[in-house]
């Protein structure tokens, strides 16, 4: 049975689901209903997920080469994948996907933030006060089996970022943290400098 998580919630992920090897975290969003405008068609919102690999031994992004994103699908280890880009949000379900192999990630990194930035937010004035239904799920690749579920409800006006949520491993077990804490960085970029 999934765990429905409020903000500041962890959950255990490992423990009570030996063996779980593989998660597919799903992070949703929709765009909200707009007015009619003047000035013709306004721009889809373009929401991207991120992952950010902080490693064990400093607590911090090591670089470039551990932010999985649309520009960067695989971690060089293999052991996160992202699995595409949604350029809209349109549709049910979970608008994009990472997958994450907790046996491959050895003991080099402790910790997967997973944020979700609006794409030239700035240059479209365009913000998270635009997108509802906002969610994170974490699911056992292996059995389809939701573990947990944390629905974004917060009003995120003129946030252009958001931290959804964090895995973390500790005393052994694989844990999830519900975040969902907005900033108004600018891109992938500026949300991977609080990390290093």
């Amino acid at each position: 049975m999934s765990v429905n998580l409020q903000k500041g919630q962890k959950v255990d992920l490992t423990k009570g689901n030996a063996g779980l090897k593989t998660v597919i975290v799903g992070l949703g969003w929709d765009e909200a209903p707009r007015g009619f405008s003047l000035f013709g068609k306004r721009e889809d919102i373009d929401c991207d997920a991120s992952a950010l690999l902080i490693s064990t031994a400093t607590g911090k992004l090591s670089g470039a080469m551990d932010v999985v994103y649309f520009g960067n699908l695989q971690h060089r280890g293999g052991a996160v994948r992202h699995m595409g880009d949604n350029l809209t949000g349109a549709g049910d379900g979970d608008d994009e996907q990472i997958i994450v192999e907790l046996t491959k990630l050895g003991n080099e990194y402790n910790k997967i933030i997973f944020c979700v930035n609006i794409y030239q937010a700035m240059q479209r004035k365009q913000h998270f006060g635009m997108i509802q239904n906002a969610f994170i799920r974490i699911v056992d690749a292996d059995t389809g089996r939701e573990l947990c579920k944390y629905n974004l409800s917060e009003n995120y006006d003129g946030r252009t970022a958001m931290i959804f949520g964090e895995m973390y491993l500790y005393n052994g077990e694989w844990k999830f943290g519900a975040v969902g804490e907005g900033t108004n960085d600018n891109g992938i970029g500026e949300l991977a400098a609080r990390y290093q």
